[in-house]
């Protein structure tokens, strides 16, 4: 099924003005980039088909996965958040670099709420919902055992989905138990949060080691 739902995803056309965007980074390039092609589609789920463990982000960066073609590979709160997951044994190494760099997961799956990189990182409300379709079915795929939630807007989306009211508010260890999965907050990776010291590579250990702990 994941790859089906990769297929889709990476075909999926629902939101021109995201398509446009996209499209349109990976033509003017970065100038540090300016050798390399650009993925420039949709960018699919990553990680483990058997994963019984769930990490949701906000949406590719434009200059990251939008560039690679893989969920937070090529950009410095990739670097952050496999350097924790590489130290929990989740990733085989803690560096991703591209699609070629042999980085696997154990037991984890990454998917972000929005699959095309926004202006400004903001996708709008609609986008959002667009893009409820391909984070539905995997919700709904099986039983997980935990989800961290890489920022506020990811923590809301997945407990939108789990019709979960009154929603507890968003914070970094933030913990909500829907049957039997556990739900993490989690401060987003982003430079913003980690060049500021609201996140720190122990506070983000943590919580790679809880989701570890809880793979089974």
């Amino acid at each position: 099924m994941l790859e089906e739902w990769n297929r889709e995803i990476v075909e999926c056309q629902d939101c021109p003005r995201l398509r446009r965007w996209c499209l349109q980074v990976a033509q003017t390039k970065r100038k540090a980039f300016a050798d390399q092609p650009y993925w420039g589609l949709p960018v699919p789920h990553f990680g483990d088909p058997e994963a019984t463990c769930l990490i949701v982000g906000l949406a590719p960066a434009a200059h990251g996965a939008n560039r690679t073609g893989r969920l937070f590979t090529g950009d410095r709160s990739g670097d952050f958040l496999f350097r924790a997951l590489w130290r929990s044994k989740i990733a085989n190494q803690p560096k991703a670099d591209s699609l070629q760099d042999g980085l696997r997961l154990e037991g984890v799956l990454v998917t972000p709420i929005v699959h095309c990189a926004p202006p400004g990182n903001k996708p709008t409300p609609h986008e959002v919902e667009n893009c409820r379709r391909h984070l539905a079915p995997l919700l709904d795929s099986r039983e997980w055992r935990a989800i961290l939630c890489l920022g506020a807007m990811a923590w809301a989306e997945t407990l939108r989905h789990y019709r979960v009211k009154p929603r507890p508010k968003f914070g970094h260890g933030a913990l909500h138990t829907e049957s039997q999965t556990q739900i993490m907050g989690c401060f987003h990776p982003s430079q913003q949060n980690t060049f500021t010291g609201r996140l720190t590579e122990p506070m983000l250990q943590a919580l790679t080691d809880w989701l570890a702990e809880r793979r089974g």
